[in-house]
């Protein structure tokens, strides 16, 4: 006797979780896809398994803004364990290297310093990133281990929340493509002892902060009307963006893809565009003769919000 299939719904929003520690962004991804039953999802930048914390999930339309928070800054709670450095530059790895610590207040402080601002990082070995159409944890794994060129990448802020003995508890504010682990790595070995993550906690990004985030456990405790609230509107990640409101002529012309003409007052570049009605079209671009071009426009009648239908 076969099963009936699962009937895929047009869900739109996205939905901030609290991403439990042991499971790839990945797995809770197709979790949270499952019990929403969406025809469409996709997270915006992964979390270790190890780490726990907020992870901007995109369902339906909204997928179309998950690159603007891919690229967004982060805030980070991390807990560093000195003494030890190990393959993946996190807990999870095999220790490679083990050295006394000892190290006092003023010399963390000092290393901290030369970690802020703009710096060069290496990504870890064990990471997500590709060289030569390969994910370099997969040339980890197959014991290839290649140059990897250091990435620009800006340290906003770096705070000593607490140290004691060979735990530092640190608050990390970052830019996109940041690994806390290399820093966590790089800072062991500016003082002398080695170092590696043994804990982290997104606490936010692009705008959005962990306290407005539900746990997966939670999640699927809901009834399904409550878990529907959950979802929030997908312009609200794209905050930092300009606003353009166009009259009801210019919103059909340029959902036709055409180019439009619409009083804004803002210079050339990437602005949210809205219909008359306050209803959400996508994105746009206002070009250097002041006319306002679509960029990335949602499918007719699909707002990125909770709204859903079954088909």
């Amino acid at each position: 006797m076969t099963s009936t299939p699962r009937i895929k719904r047009d869900i739109h929003g996205i939905l901030l979780l609290d991403k439990p520690a042991g499971l790839t962004s990945n797995r809770a991804l197709q979790e949270v896809k499952h019990l929403f039953q969406a025809r469409k999802a996709g997270h915006t930048g992964s979390l270790d398994p190890l780490a726990t914390g907020l992870l901007p999930l995109c369902l339906g339309e909204a997928t179309k803004v998950s690159q603007f928070l891919l690229e967004s800054d982060k805030r980070y709670w991390t807990s560093i364990r000195l003494g030890q450095s190990t393959t993946t530059y996190d807990a999870e790895g095999e220790v490679v290297a083990q050295r006394p610590v000892s190290v006092t207040r003023a010399a963390i402080e000092t290393a901290l310093s030369g970690f802020r601002g703009e710096i060069q990082q290496i990504p870890p070995l064990y990471s997500a990133i590709k060289q030569g159409g390969q994910r370099l944890y997969a040339l980890a794994r197959a014991g290839i281990e290649v140059d990897r060129p250091p990435r620009r990448v800006v340290i906003h802020e770096l705070r000593l929340l607490e140290w004691r003995g060979d735990r530092l508890e640190l608050e990390v504010a970052c830019s996109k493509g940041t690994y806390i682990r290399s820093l966590a790595h790089d800072l062991g070995e500016v003082l002398g002892c080695g170092g590696h993550v043994a804990a982290l906690r997104r606490l936010a990004m692009g705008g959005f902060v962990l306290e407005q985030a539900i746990s997966l456990e939670a999640l699927k405790n809901l009834p399904e009307t409550a878990r529907l609230a959950q979802l929030i509107p997908g312009d609200q990640a794209l905050g930092r963006l300009p606003a353009v409101e166009l009259s009801v002529n210019a919103a059909y012309y340029l959902c036709q893809g055409q180019i439009v003409t619409a009083p804004h007052g803002h210079g050339p570049g990437v602005v949210r565009l809205y219909d008359g009605q306050g209803g959400f079209l996508g994105l746009g671009e206002i070009l250097l003769d002041g006319r306002v071009a679509p960029k990335r426009l949602l499918q007719p009648s699909k707002q990125v919000d909770s709204r859903h239908e079954i088909g």
